[in-house]
C-alpha cells in the first residue's frame, strides 16, 4: 500500500519532529560521532591504587574491586581501566607479539564496542566486534569462508562483511536470526528511510488520538487494541502497551518488516516497568509511577509510561547505524541458517577455512528468556529453550558440565565434513570450569594454543570482571 502523507502536529515530540516527511527522514538522522564531542569535559573518578598483577597469568588473577555502590557500568569500565596494571603481565606479552595488542581492549568506550549495526538490539552475551576483528584479520584474508555455530546477535558475521569475509552462522533462536537479517542484509536505503519515518508517523498520530485532535483521519484510536498476553498487560503501562500493539499491526504494510520489527522490539525492551538502570536482568515489573532510587540517574525515577520518544529515537538511530554498516561492508556472502547446530547441515559446496564464536556459558545466561517481550510481541516466532545447550534452568554442576561438553563435543563433530584440512578454529569462553581442552578431545580437534584476556562489566548492573579465554583448535 501506497505511504501515508506525513502531518505537522502537536502531539508529543512533534516540536523535536518539527514538520519531517517521510522522504525527509534523513533530517533527524544525523551520522554518528567519531569521536567524542569536542570540550566536553570527562566526569571524574576516584584515583585507586594499582595493583601488582605482572606476574600472574589472567586465567589465575581475580580483578580489582574497590567500592563501586552507585557507580554506572561505564564508570566501573573506567576505574578497571585505571586500577588494571597489566603493562608487563605474562598474557600481555604473548598477546602483543601475536595481535600487537594485549586484547584487554578496555581502552574502547562504549560507543566504539557498540559501532554501527551491533547495538542495533541489545543481546545479553555478546562479545565485542574489536576481538572478532583482530583474530579475523590475523588469521583469515578476504575470500575465505568462515562458520561461526553459535551465532547470537550476529557479531562473528558483521564483523567478517566488513573484511570481505564469507560467513555463514547457525543460531537455535528465531528472534535472533530476524535481529542478525536486519543487520546484514542489503538494504535498499531510500526505502528504509521512508517507511521507518512513516511508521513513527503513523504512531505519533495514534498517540495523538487520545488527545481528541478531530483534524486526524480516521484509524485506530487509542484503547482500541487488546491482547491475551498476560506478560505484556504487566510489564508495559498501558499507553506503552497500546502503543507497541498499534505499531504491530502496522508492520505487514511495509516491506521492510524485520528492521521494523527490530526496531519495536528494542523500544519494548525500554517500556518495560523496570528500573532505567535494570534492563539486563529484571525480576519483576514495578507499578505504573512507583518511585525508586535510579543509580543510572541518581535521582528518584519513575517507570516510563509512554513511548514516543523511544520510537522516535530508535527509528533515527538504527537507519543511521544501516547506513554506516553500508558504506563499510564488501559483497561477501553472509548465510543464516536457523536450527540446532548439532544437526543443522551446511549449503551443499562450503568448505570452511575456519571458525570464530562464543558457545553458551554452562548454567549463565537464558538465551531465549532474555528476549520474552519480543516473544510475546511476536507469538510466530517459536521459543526453543529445551534446544538450548547449558541453559541457566539445569545449573552449572557436574552433571550439567558433562552435559555441556557432550552437546559443544558434538557440534564441532558435526561441522568437521565441511572444515578444510587447514582450517582453525577459535571459541570464546569463560571456560572457568577447564572444559574446553576436554571437548576439543571429545571432537577430534587438536589444541594449538590458548590466549586469555580480562572482561569488566559486561552489563547495565555488572560489576564483575572475569577472565576469558580463546582457545585455537585444528583437526588432529
Amino acid at each position: 500500500m501506497g505511504l501515508r502523507g506525513a502531518r505537522r502536529g502537536s502531539g508529543p515530540d512533534s516540536a523535536a519532529l518539527g514538520a519531517l516527511k517521510p522522504a525527509r527522514l534523513s533530517a533527524i538522522i544525523r551520522p554518528r560521532p567519531t569521536a567524542p564531542s569536542a570540550g566536553r569535559r570527562p566526569f571524574a573518578l576516584p584515583h585507586e591504587r594499582a595493583p601488582d598483577l605482572s606476574a600472574t597469568p589472567f586465567s589465575q588473577l581475580e580483578a580489582p574491586a574497590p567500592s563501586q555502590k552507585g557507580l554506572t557500568g561505564e564508570e566501573r569500565r573506567r576505574i578497571f581501566l585505571r586500577n588494571a596494571n597489566f603493562s608487563d603481565n605474562v598474557d600481555v606479552r604473548k598477546n602483543i607479539a601475536t595481535f600487537g595488542c594485549d586484547l584487554s581492549l578496555i581502552e574502547f568506550p562504549e560507543w566504539q564496542r557498540t559501532k554501527h549495526v551491533h547495538r542495533l538490539h541489545p543481546y545479553l552475551g555478546k562479545f565485542i566486534p574489536q576481538l572478532v576483528e583482530l583474530f579475523l584479520r590475523r588469521f583469515f584474508g578476504a575470500g575465505d569462508t568462515i562458520l561461526d555455530p553459535f551465532a547470537g546477535s550476529g557479531t562473528t558475521l558483521v564483523e567478517a562483511a566488513a573484511l570481505g569475509i564469507n560467513s555463514l552462522g547457525i543460531e537455535l533462536s528465531p528472534f535472533n536470526c530476524l535481529i542478525i537479517a536486519a543487520k546484514t542484509r542489503r538494504h535498499d536505503l531510500g526505502l528504509l528511510r521512508r517507511e521507518v519515518a512513516d511508521a513513527f508517523r503513523r504512531v505519533e498520530d495514534f498517540t495523538r488520538s487520545g488527545a481528541g485532535d478531530g483534524l486526524l483521519p480516521l484509524g485506530p484510536k487509542l484503547g482500541s487494541f487488546t491482547t491475551d498476553s498476560d506478560y505484556l498487560r504487566a510489564w508495559f503501562a498501558p499507553l506503552a502497551l497500546q502503543q507497541l500493539l498499534f505499531y504491530r499491526s502496522i508492520i505487514p504494510d511495509y516491506g521492510n518488516r524485520d528492521l521494523l520489527r527490530v526496531i519495536l522490539s528494542r523500544t519494548a525492551r525500554s517500556l518495560r516497568l523496570i528500573p532505567h538502570y535494570d534492563l539486563a536482568r529484571p525480576k519483576a515489573p514495578l507499578r505504573v509511577g512507583e518511585q525508586y532510587y535510579c543509580v543510572k540517574h541518581r535521582r528518584m525515577c519513575e517507570p516510563i509510561t509512554d513511548g514516543l520518544r523511544f520510537f522516535r529515537r530508535y527509528s533515527r538511530d538504527t537507519v543511521s547505524r544501516i547506513e554506516e554498516f553500508d558504506k563499510l561492508r564488501s559483497d561477501a556472502a553472509v548465510t543464516i541458517l536457523q536450527g540446532d547446530a548439532r544437526t543443522t547441515p551446511l549449503p551443499e559446496g562450503v568448505r570452511l577455512d575456519g571458525v570464530f564464536t562464543s558457545p553458551p556459558y554452562v548454567g549463565m545466561i537464558d538465551y531465549h528468556e532474555q528476549h520474552r517481550y519480543a516473544y510475546e510481541l511476536f507469538p510466530e516466532l517459536e521459543r526453543r529453550d529445551a534446544s538450548e545447550i547449558g541453559p541457566m534452568s539445569l545449573g552449572k554442576g557436574k552433571k550439567a558440565q558433562r552435559a555441556y561438553q557432550a552437546d559443544i563435543a558434538a557440534v564441532f563433530r558435526h561441522i568437521r565434513p565441511w572444515l578444510k584440512p587447514t582450517a582453525k578454529l577459535f571459541v570464546v569462553a569463560n571456560d572457568t570450569h577447564g572444559l574446553y581442552p576436554a571437548i576439543g578431545e571429545m571432537a577430534g580437534l587438536r589444541l594449538v594454543d590458548t590466549f586469555h584476556r580480562p572482561v569488566p562489566m559486561r552489563t547495565e548492573r555488572d560489576t564483575k570482571t572475569y577472565f576469558e579465554s580463546i582457545f585455537w583448535f585444528e583437526l588432529a
